[in-house]
């Protein structure tokens, strides 16, 4: 059972990783990330999304560091990752994922990529489709491409473009911090709430002006994230083994935006499921990952799944 805790203290450090894993601060890129590594085998790499950091994989890690070395890295400016000043484009995250593996001396990854995290996913294996074994991705939308019109009727979700406005959202949310995170991780699992634990290691890492100023640079990185989709998506075709998972909200609109350009392609939708899928259905998304992670070779689902 996942508890909500709305009025919990802010901790003054984010809780020490359970047993198992290792945290290491590793230079990529021109930044230091703090990353998650868990487990032995073939290279699994997470990444996560707004407003997580690496504990949003918290209640799958185990199961997959019984087969696989899991990396889990906090995102350019999130989390305990350095502030970058700027570097927040799919493009130059999906570089810093590159960097990492190879820091890591690791010559390939399945890689899993969820909201934020799912542009870079989705432009690293389009760039690099020999160091990506296998491609998962998760409640985002890829910019503009099509297939993702019926979600966008209504214009995108009313954040990004208060996220958007430079300086506004960090001017306005700073010191009301804990209210805000709190509003996305009830909204994020249908009212469910997450753990304690997880919810006051998010609000840590998202507290502070210059923490939310890296954040929503994410969101006024997205034109440029825009652009680099569409050339990806205009130039090639997705080659790696990919499935598209969706929930509440996206649903299927990822995965619809995938099937054009994918040659292999699986598609699913985890029923009453929010969007933050990790921590609300961990045993839903294991169910689907575990099976997808152990094929191989490709395999072509035409008729998408439910859960």
């Amino acid at each position: 059972m996942r508890l909500r805790s709305s009025c919990a203290a802010v901790p003054r450090i984010a809780p020490p990783p359970g047993p198992g894993v290792e945290l290491r601060r590793i230079r990529v890129n021109g930044v230091d990330l703090n990353v998650a590594l868990a487990g032995e085998g073939p290279a699994v790499l997470l990444l996560h999304g707004f407003p997580h950091t690496w504990q949003l994989w918290t209640a799958v890690l185990d199961r997959l560091a019984g087969r696989y070395r899991v990396i889990a890295s906090d995102l350019r400016g999130l989390g305990a990752s350095s502030r970058a000043e700027d570097g927040y484009d799919a493009g130059t995250l999906a570089t810093d994922a590159e960097a990492l593996l190879d820091a890591l001396g690791e010559d390939s990854a399945a890689v899993i990529g969820i909201d934020a995290g799912t542009p870079p996913a989705f432009l690293f294996a389009m760039r690099r489709p020999g160091l990506v074994r296998q491609l998962v991705v998760m409640e985002s939308l890829l910019a503009t491409l099509p297939g993702g019109e019926e979600f966008l009727t209504a214009g995108p979700p009313w954040w990004f473009g208060f996220h958007t406005e430079p300086g506004l959202a960090e001017s306005v949310l700073t010191g009301h911090e804990e209210q805000y995170i709190d509003w996305f991780l009830n909204a994020g699992t249908l009212g469910q709430g997450v753990e304690p634990a997880i919810r006051d290691a998010f609000v840590h890492a998202y507290t502070g002006t210059e923490a939310l100023r890296c954040v929503f640079s994410y969101y006024r990185a997205l034109p440029s994230s825009a652009r680099q989709i569409q050339e990806a998506a205009r130039t090639g075709r997705l080659t790696v083994p990919t499935m598209a998972i969706g929930a509440h909200p996206v649903g299927r609109a990822l995965e619809q935006q995938l099937r054009p350009m994918a040659d292999h392609l699986v598609g699913h939708t985890i029923e009453d499921c929010g969007h933050i899928i990790p921590l609300h259905r961990p045993d839903a998304l294991l169910g689907l990952l575990e099976p997808f992670l152990a094929l191989a070779g490709p395999t072509v689902d035409p008729h998408p799944g439910h859960v």
